[in-house]
């Protein structure tokens, strides 16, 4: 029987990575039960598993400007200590990336084999995961890039759309950045696919198919929870500033998918409709939120 092991569990892709994984031998850690920065740690609770999907990162996209040493050494030197773990155990790796490792500057979607060009530090330290995971690794390696992702645990954009729309009447967001929404257990069910497949090792991209800006995102929230979509007001990214920059285009294309004889991920507006029916976009602070 194949053994799993999840870092990351107690985050809002970990927790559905555990749930998807339920029926077979999974072991979930959160980071007060592994520091991935730790190597001999990570040797140590590696041992013994089959697989390893790493869904441990700094994701604080506006902090990782001030404290770039400790992105990077959660999500490059972290990354690698996993990818030496996985080689020494017999291991695959799968680590979960992101599109902040492209500039935004494309007008179609991103191919798995674009050159990676971050624009700010968090996409800097997952690049640098990247490319630490494919040098130590290369061998029994996923890279699996996502995206715009929202789910059952932890915060994400619709639990925050649907949190201001109980309080104000009216919502701005901007409309001049397009992406692919991904519902996490999607991407969950997505990543356990890939492995069972036994497929290509190297990059894919994890995100639910065709495109959206935020805006039409939120206008999209509101209409499955039965909100006036008009209450959605547009704006730009120039009167939104973030310290962090974020890419302008998003999305990702799915060729390896393909490529690999598997199929990509389902339309992201489907997905939403099956999340917000299953109670996995309420509000924040609504009960039985994580």
């Amino acid at each position: 029987m194949m053994r799993y092991l999840v870092t990351g569990a107690r985050g809002m892709l970990g927790s559905d990575l555990v749930a998807v994984l339920a029926d077979r031998d999974v072991t979930g850690l959160g980071s007060a039960e592994l520091d991935v920065t730790d190597r001999a740690a990570a040797i140590a609770a590696v041992r013994g598993y089959d697989v390893v999907i790493n869904a441990a990162a700094y994701v604080r996209v506006d902090d990782a400007e001030t404290n770039e040493a400790e992105a990077t050494a959660v999500n490059g030197v972290g990354a690698e200590n996993l990818a030496v773990a996985a080689r020494e155990a017999g291991a695959k790796l799968v680590q979960v990336s992101t599109d902040y490792v492209f500039d935004g500057s494309a007008t179609s979607p991103y191919p798995e084999t674009e050159p990676l060009a971050p624009l700010g530090a968090y996409g800097r330290s997952k690049a640098e995961g990247e490319r630490r995971v494919l040098a130590a690794h290369p061998e029994g390696s996923y890279i699996v890039r996502t995206a715009w992702l929202y789910g059952r645990n932890g915060a994400s954009f619709p639990r925050t759309m649907l949190s201001l729309a109980a309080s104000r009447p009216t919502v701005s967001v901007v409309a001049d950045q397009f992406g692919q929404p991904t519902w996490t257990l999607d991407l969950a069910r997505q990543i356990v696919a890939l492995v069972d497949a036994d497929a290509p090792v190297g990059a894919y991209h994890g995100t639910n198919s065709g495109e959206t800006s935020w805006f039409d995102f939120a206008r999209a929230t509101f209409a499955e929870n039965g909100l006036d979509p008009e209450r959605v007001l547009p704006t730009t990214s120039a009167e939104f500033v973030r310290p962090a920059p974020r890419p302008s285009y998003s999305v990702l294309g799915h060729g390896a998918w393909r490529a690999a004889g598997l199929a990509p991920m389902r339309p992201w507006r489907e997905a939403l409709a099956e999340a917000v029916s299953s109670g996995a976009v309420v509000p924040s602070g609504a009960v039985g939120t994580a």
